[in-house]
This record gives structure tokens, sequence and C-alpha cells, in this order.
């Protein structure tokens, strides 16, 4: 073989890498070298990945902008119950991924919102403590910068709504308890503005504009993943500071879809000097099957040729098995716990699944 022909092969293409970078996600970092800069990263499993996704991710810190310990519940209550519980085998598959830091913010809300979400920050905080020496609560950028060099897995606590916000004094508060995203709604409609399920998107209240001036005084990140087309585009010309899609996907390549974003939100995306994170949720990425690898990586590329890849993340919005590997029982109650009536809630209950079988994002 020549050496040109060799430069050719050992040569990808810039959606071949972002195929590798993906799946090198979910893959240990040190590994032997088998051939032709390509690494085999589990002894009893052939997958193959390049130099170039392997030192992506290492020379990176990983931030995964939506991500849970597991979409087993019984199993995560038992963690937050019994921090001794989660032991070193349940964080190594986290550690093999080579992922850095998760935001396992969850939808919480409905009428006793301030005092479930204040029992969602202390479960959180007491399992950190109690694994001090394996986790690592992000409270700054200082953080960020440090996190990979600990060794440890960083928190990134939030909320997938802003119900908890009883008055802005309460953004200070839940700040002091370790939040630091907020999601201003969830599907549905709440005081500050508008859910993508809702009938009519008014945008943000006066109530909202007063939350997000606070949040953006204590330093607390604005999240508009789940917030209807109004409402996000009102939190763009609100906030002072960036606003964070932390996990959707383009609506331009899923239409009529109420949960993904339109090419106009995500070029503000853009504009504030923000991060949109893609999901892998296989009916954000695509309305009809198959669904596959190519249809996520066509969202990576609208949204890089839209704003830059300086803007473009991985918000999963599932843990490192995905939905398939859920507990059939806990899969159908998910669903069943979907807001009803909706063309999203449709879409929903009709295939709740992941591209986990093409691709571990």
């Amino acid at each position: 073989m020549s050496e040109l022909e060799m430069q050719k092969k050992n040569t990808l293409t810039r959606r071949e890498m972002l195929k590798k970078s993906v799946a090198a996600s979910a893959a240990v970092i040190a590994a032997p070298m088998l051939n032709l800069g390509r690494f085999q990263l589990f002894a009893n499993a052939a997958t193959e990945y390049s130099t170039r996704a392997i030192d992506l991710v290492k020379q990176s810190t990983v931030i995964d902008m939506l991500s849970v310990l597991t979409l087993d519940f019984a199993k995560q209550d038992k963690w937050m119950a019994d921090p001794e519980s989660f032991t070193a085998a349940d964080l190594q598959p986290f550690k093999d991924s080579g992922i850095n830091v998760i935001h396992p913010a969850v939808g919480l809300g409905g009428a006793n919102a301030y005092e479930t979400t204040l029992k969602f920050f202390a479960s959180w905080n007491a399992f950190i403590a109690n694994h001090d020496e394996r986790l690592m609560r992000i409270d700054s950028a200082a953080d960020l910068d440090r996190v990979k060099k600990s060794g440890k897995l960083g928190i990134l606590l939030g909320v997938q709504n802003s119900e908890q916000f009883r008055n802005a004094d309460d953004v200070n508060y839940f700040r002091g308890l370790g939040q630091r995203v907020s999601q201003l709604t969830y599907n549905a409609r709440n005081l500050i503005g508008n859910g993508s399920t809702e009938r009519r998107d008014e945008g943000i209240s006066d109530f909202g504009v007063a939350i997000i001036e606070r949040m953006n005084k204590v330093g607390m990140a604005v999240d508009v993943s789940h917030c209807g087309d109004r409402t996000t585009l009102d939190a763009f010309e609100i906030s002072k500071k960036p606003v964070l899609i932390t996990h959707s996907n383009c609506r331009a390549l899923n239409p009529g879809h109420p949960r993904v974003k339109t090419d106009e939100a995500i070029k503000k995306v853009g504009e504030n000097g923000s991060v949109m994170g893609i999901t892998g949720v296989r009916m954000f990425v695509k309305a009809t099957e198959p669904t596959t690898i190519e249809d996520a990586l066509d969202h990576f590329d609208h949204v890089r040729k839209l704003i830059g890849a300086e803007h473009l993340g991985v918000g999963s919005d599932i843990d490192l098995y995905g939905y398939d590997a859920m507990p059939p029982e806990l899969n159908k109650k998910l669903r069943a716990a979907t807001k009803a009536a909706t063309a999203f809630a449709r879409k929903l209950t009709s295939k709740v699944s992941t591209i986990r079988n093409e691709c571990s994002i």
C-alpha cells in the first residue's frame, strides 16, 4: 500500500469522526493499540475506535447536558435512601464512558413543588457527601476546570421546572442548596411561562421576568429545553446571561413536534453565546421509523451549520443504557405519566425508545 493510500485510509471524514466521537463517549480512555491507529477498548468487545475519537474524549471535559444515573427508578430510590448501596461497581460504567459531568435534572412540579424540590436537593447533597471520594458537586466554572483531573464524576444539580420558586428570593435559597440550572417550565404552563405541550404560548410573565433577572444575578443558568416556542424566545430576549437548551433537537428535521426547537430559537443560542445539547431520544430525532445514527447526526449537522460547532453539545436525556433497557413496567409508567391529549403524548406512547442500538450517546 502506498503512503498516499495509507493516509487516505487513516483519514476520517467529519461525519465519521462525529460518529466515532459520540460512540467513544461510552468507552474507557486507556486501551491497548491494535493497528492502524485504532483501539479495542474492552477485551471482550469487537468494537474499535479511532485514535482521533479517543484523543478527543481524553483531552476534553465531557459533559452530558442532561443525563440521569439510571432510568431504573427503583434502583435510583434505593441509592438515594441508602447511599452505601451505590458501589464502586455502579460507578464504573460512568468512568468507562469517558463522561466527566452529568446534569441529572428531572421534571418536578405540582401543588407541592417547593417541598418536593427541597427533598430532591437534600437527597442529592447527602448522596454526593456520602461518596465524596467518587462524586463532586459542580458549583462553579472552576469546578468544571478541575473535575476531570480529580477522577470523580461531576454532578451539576438542576431541575426541569421552576415551580419551586414562589418568589425571587427562593432563587437565592435554592442556589444555596447547590442548584445551578433551572428549566423555566416543564411541558405544561406555570407562573413563569408555557411548556411545549400547551395549546397556546403567551410567553414569559412579569413574574417570570423577575425570576430570570434573579437567576442572572445569583449565577443560575436558565434552561428552556421544554419551553414553548414563544417562551423560549422570550427567555433569550430577557436574560442577560447565556440561555441553555440542554436537551432538544431540531424542528426543521422533525416538523410538527412541539418538544424540538425552531431554527429561530437555535440561532438565538449562537447569538447568545450559549450551547444546545442534542438528544438521542428516538421521537425527538425522527417522526418515522427506522431511526438511525445517521438521523441523529443530521441534528448535530443542522445545528453546526446554523450556529457553529462551538455551540453544539450532547444532552442525551437518558442514562448510559437508554429507554430500551428500562424494566418494562417502569417504561409503561413513564409513558402513562406523560401529559395526555397532546401530540407530544401520542408520539411518546407510540414509541418511547432511543437509538441505543446504533450508538450509545
